[in-house]
């Protein structure tokens, strides 16, 4: 007998809207997909301090961080890929519960998992971002000398090099991050945000 029968799910006596009015705010799942080097962990910490230096409280969810903590037993087949944004999907759920605006970056390159983390974040309540910029610029700026290493075949499974990435069909917003500076993504970001009844 599986030991998850056992198991009840239980409910606060605190509203997600509760939490998020005292914060002056509404919970949500901002996700930022796309390749290595497109500027998601950028993106996401410029768009954390720009909300937080306007009174409204941010948190990062990076894929680096969380692979050296929380995900660090997990690789990067495509299961382990699958259950690394699972676990991330069901963190960032909670926060945005908790009436935070909680910013996920990760190159998620499965639709079925971002589906997943939309699906957890409940209606309403998840803005995906897709950087959409070309692997050749991405490869260009090669931050980490990650493509490199791809190419050489030392990093088996690169998204973008030996495993694929799978466009967001209908993303809330789309960057182009080689054409676009980082203010004018974030604008663009914390427009959407505004105009969605998200930020105060």
């Amino acid at each position: 007998m599986s030991a998850r029968r056992n198991l009840t799910r239980t409910s606060s006596h605190v509203s997600s809207e509760e939490r998020g009015g005292l914060l002056g705010q509404r919970g949500v799942v901002i996700w930022l997909t796309g390749l290595s080097g497109s500027g998601k962990s950028t993106l996401a910490y410029a768009l954390e301090r720009r909300l937080v230096d306007v009174g409204q409280l941010a948190f990062v969810l990076d894929g680096d961080n969380l692979r050296h903590g929380l995900n660090k037993d997990l690789g990067f087949s495509p299961d382990e890929r699958t259950e690394n944004i699972r676990r991330v999907g069901e963190v960032a759920a909670l926060f945005a519960e908790a009436g935070l605006i909680s910013i996920s970056a990760f190159i998620s390159p499965y639709r079925d998992d971002r589906a997943t983390a939309r699906s957890v974040a409940g209606t309403g309540r998840f803005v995906e971002v897709h950087l959409d910029v070309p692997v050749e610029v991405c490869e260009r700026r090669d931050p980490k000398g990650l493509y490199k290493r791809a190419r050489a075949g030392e990093i088996p499974q690169f998204t973008g090099v030996s495993a694929p990435y799978e466009i967001p069909e209908l993303p809330e917003i789309s960057l182009d991050t080689d054409a676009l500076d980082v203010d004018q993504c974030i604008d663009t970001v914390v427009a959407y945000l505004s105009e969605h009844g998200f930020l105060r």
